[in-house]
């Protein structure tokens, strides 16, 4: 599992993170869920060390990696994934050459090896075929569904999806989390998914951890959400369901 225990983090004074405490726990997908700037992209981060909190723990498999510098770094992340709010694909790259930048940077696999496995990952994502585009060749949903296929290519044992499915239209929404579950059906993998779209997060979530004002709000499960008489809560939900309403 991964945990956060106590993580605090500001940006030039402004308190963003305030002693936050969560766990991921195997084969779950957890959706930390909240508005926009309220920290939640933020903890994806301090997790993945592109940030380093001001204060608190970060264990993960049982490891402390609090203190843990660039070089031991290096082999965790081999063990997670990364879907980026813009999908971050490497615009100068094919769909192929984007897929098996990892394969090629981080393991021994031939060329033979690494278009098998390239092709593996993009027929998960229902892309097969596409290997030649570039990205500017792709729709909102193709480039998400690509940059899904790059995020699994390592066979990683956790995901973390930065609004997965923002400004995307609902019925590409429902497909990207469709492979969302699909992926911790076949492959086991336990994910963070961070989002302010709460009709979405009920498609995939196993449990929610609610952020406001950077601190923990409330953490439960679909139900224990929609059965809170907290105003926040209840008001996000129902202006989820109205947003989703009018779409």
């Amino acid at each position: 599992m991964i945990q956060l225990i106590d993580i605090s983090k500001e940006f030039d004074g402004k308190q963003v993170l305030k002693g936050v405490s969560l766990e991921l726990h195997d084969g779950e997908t957890l959706v930390i869920l909240g508005r926009s700037g309220c920290g939640k992209s933020v903890t994806l981060k301090i997790i993945l060390r592109l940030l380093t909190q001001d204060s608190g723990r970060i264990v993960i498999d049982g490891e402390d990696t609090t203190d843990y510098p660039e070089e031991l770094m290096m082999p965790l992340r081999k063990r997670m994934g990364m879907l980026f709010q813009g999908a971050a694909l490497f615009d100068s790259l094919t769909v192929s050459e984007n897929v098996a930048y990892a394969l090629r940077e981080h393991t021994r696999l031939s060329e033979q090896q690494v278009e098998a496995k390239v092709a593996e990952c993009l027929a998960f994502v229902e892309m097969s075929g596409t290997q030649r585009l570039m990205p500017s060749e792709l729709s909102g949903g193709m480039k998400k569904r690509v940059a899904l296929a790059r995020a699994m290519a390592l066979d990683p044992k956790y995901m973390f999806y930065d609004e997965p499915t923002t400004g995307l239209d609902p019925l590409t929404s429902r497909k990207i989390n469709e492979l969302i579950k699909k992926l911790q059906a076949e492959h086991k993998v336990s994910s963070i998914v961070v989002t302010h779209e709460i009709a979405n997060a009920f498609q995939v979530a196993d449990r929610f951890a609610v952020i406001k004002d950077g601190e923990i709000l409330l953490s439960g499960t679909a139900d224990e959400i929609k059965g809170s008489k907290m105003k926040f809560i209840q008001d996000f939900i129902k202006g989820g369901v109205i947003s989703n309403a009018n779409q």
